[in-house]
C-alpha cells in the first residue's frame, strides 16, 4: 500500500510533467506555424513607388513649391487598407484652369483591380500661380491577390478655362 503522501507527491509529478509536455507542444507548434503565418502576412503585404507627372501645373511637397514630388512612396499597405498623401498643387499656366486626375502604367496590370486612387479636389478653378493643397487616396481591397509589389503613374492636368 502507498502512503497517501506519496500519492499526492504522484499526482503532483503527473501535473507538471503535463504541463510540461503541454508547453514544449506549443513551442513545437509555434516554431512550426510561425514561418507559415509570416509568410502568408508577407505574401499580402504589398509596397509601390509611383511616379507623379504634371501637364500645366507643377507638384510639391511644401507649400511654398520648393520641394518638386516626382514620386510617391506609399510604403507598405495591408489588404483593406487606406494610405493617404497630401501634397501641393500650383498652377504654372498663365490661364485660370481645372484639374483632372488619372492612374496609369499599372504594374502588374492586376493591380489596378484592387486598388483605387482618388483625392479631395472637388472641381475648384485655380487662377495662375494659385496653390491647393490637395490630398491623394490609395485604397486597397481587402481581397487583393496576387500583388506583392506594384507601381503605376499619377498624371494631373490642368485645363485652361
Amino acid at each position: 500500500m502507498i502512503p497517501s503522501g506519496a500519492t499526492h507527491m504522484r499526482r503532483k509529478e503527473g501535473i507538471v510533467a503535463g504541463a510540461a509536455l503541454a508547453l514544449v507542444l506549443y513551442t513545437l507548434v509555434l516554431s512550426v506555424l510561425g514561418p507559415v503565418v509570416s509568410a502568408v502576412m508577407r505574401n499580402r503585404t504589398v509596397s509601390n513607388a509611383g511616379s507623379v507627372k504634371a501637364v500645366g501645373v507643377g507638384v510639391y511637397w511644401d507649400q511654398a513649391c520648393t520641394s518638386p514630388v516626382a514620386s510617391i512612396d506609399w510604403g507598405f499597405l495591408e489588404p483593406a487598407s487606406n494610405k493617404s498623401v497630401t501634397v501641393y498643387v500650383r498652377n504654372e499656366g498663365n490661364v485660370v484652369a481645372s484639374l483632372a486626375i488619372s492612374a496609369s502604367a499599372w504594374n502588374p496590370a492586376s493591380a489596378s483591380n484592387y486598388m483605387t486612387l482618388s483625392w479631395d479636389y472637388a472641381g475648384q478653378t485655380l487662377s495662375v500661380s494659385e496653390i491647393f493643397e490637395v490630398t491623394f487616396t490609395l485604397s486597397v481591397s481587402a481581397t487583393v491577390e496576387g500583388v506583392t509589389s506594384f507601381s503605376f503613374d499619377i498624371l494631373i492636368t490642368a485645363t485652361g478655362e
